[in-house]
């Protein structure tokens, strides 16, 4: 039996969860996986309800748990609180608390929608598929901070820290994944200014020795950045600290169309694992079943593969929603000319319905 905490959260992420869950037990049914869902409060409603947006229930919760699946956090309605209260600062301790280190975002374009991309299909090519892994529980986001008042204003620092463990852990797991791919690993890092960035590079280069068929290159953020709108195909994989992939992910997203089609994985050193999809709570079209709830069902595909490892359940989920899209099929925010506009829960029906066949 497989315990899944579900954190459906705000916005739209109850109603795109609510066919994540579907199509999860579709795949309970055909293949036999026996799943128990329990659901938490977690963002915002749990503001409204604790006073936290990670409360000590939902915390306990999660540490007991196989798996975790979380919808969206946050919104308009709680951006004033304060810092160690806003939903984003509960989605942090989540991490923290899990030891989630390693965030795996892929950026796969599926061939259905290349015309969505704001990007010329000349540019993207014909099959573009980049895995960025982005360390996650470490650097300038969970480092020291503070401010003081000098006789220049105020100043404000935010301390970016790794040591050799943090960046060894992170690397492994893209070194692994680069292995099972095409074995090219980018390290994307400022090692000609950043100090944090000289041992990233040198960790990294050493590591490469222990994965010989595995070809890296390093490459600056600054260069990175202009290189996945210039010529984004001799990507495969990208391995990174905190701040720069949390950056590059988003902008490698885009390259898709829509942050609507994709899923991500938070993972710790024993495979247990935060799955979510990259989109925001979007609270101006939460309930009104347009909501795209792609990026949440395959997310549940990755937590099949990644946390669980039944690949051939997770392929079908990836199959599914393949089969929907050339179905023509569409939701709201990757509608074209000539396809079928659906909504979320008609989306959901139609790829547990391929789960079915």
């Amino acid at each position: 039996m497989k315990k899944i905490v579900v954190l459906p959260g705000d916005g739209i992420g109850p109603e795109t969860m609510k066919q994540g869950l579907k199509v999860l037990r579709a795949i309970s049914e055909k293949y036999s996986v026996e799943m128990e869902f329990e659901e938490y409060l977690m963002g915002g409603c749990a503001i409204d309800k604790y006073d936290n947006p990670y409360p000590p229930v939902t915390e306990k919760a999660c540490l007991e748990a196989d798996s975790v699946l979380l919808g969206a956090v946050g919104g308009p309605k709680w951006d004033n609180v304060e810092a160690s209260k806003r939903a984003e600062s509960g989605l942090l301790r989540l991490r923290k608390s899990l030891n989630a280190f390693a965030n795996l975002r892929p950026a796969k374009l599926q061939p259905q929608l290349i015309s969505s991309s704001s990007i010329k299909e000349e540019v993207l090519g014909e099959s573009l598929d980049i895995m960025v892994v982005r360390e996650l529980t470490g650097g300038a986001y969970f480092g020291e901070k503070g401010r003081r008042e000098t006789e220049n204003g105020m100043s404000a620092w935010d301390l970016m820290i790794y040591n050799t463990v943090e960046i060894k852990r992170v690397s492994r797991v893209a070194f692994e994944i680069a292995g099972l791919r095409n074995n090219k690993l980018t390290l994307v890092d400022k090692a000609n200014v950043l100090e944090s960035s000289r041992l990233w590079r040198e960790t990294v280069t050493e590591m490469a020795k222990e994965y010989p068929d595995v070809m890296l290159n390093c490459m600056y953020v600054d260069n990175a950045a202009m290189q996945l709108i210039r010529n984004p195909s001799q990507f495969d994989v990208i391995v990174t600290e905190n701040l720069f992939g949390d950056i590059l992910s988003d902008e490698a997203s885009m390259l898709t169309g829509s942050l609507g089609m994709l899923p991500s994985a938070s993972l710790n050193e024993n495979g247990k694992g935060i799955f979510e999809p990259i989109h925001g709570s979007a609270p101006d079209i939460a309930g009104k079943n347009i909501a795209n709830p792609i990026a949440t069902i395959l997310s549940c595909g990755m937590m099949l593969q990644y946390s669980f490892k039944i690949n051939e359940a997770a392929n079908k989920i990836y199959d599914a929603v393949s089969n929907v899209l050339d179905k023509g099929y569409r939701c709201a925010d990757i509608m074209m000319p000539s396809m079928i506009r659906v909504g979320t829960e008609e989306m959901g029906d139609l790829i547990a319905a391929e789960i079915y066949k």
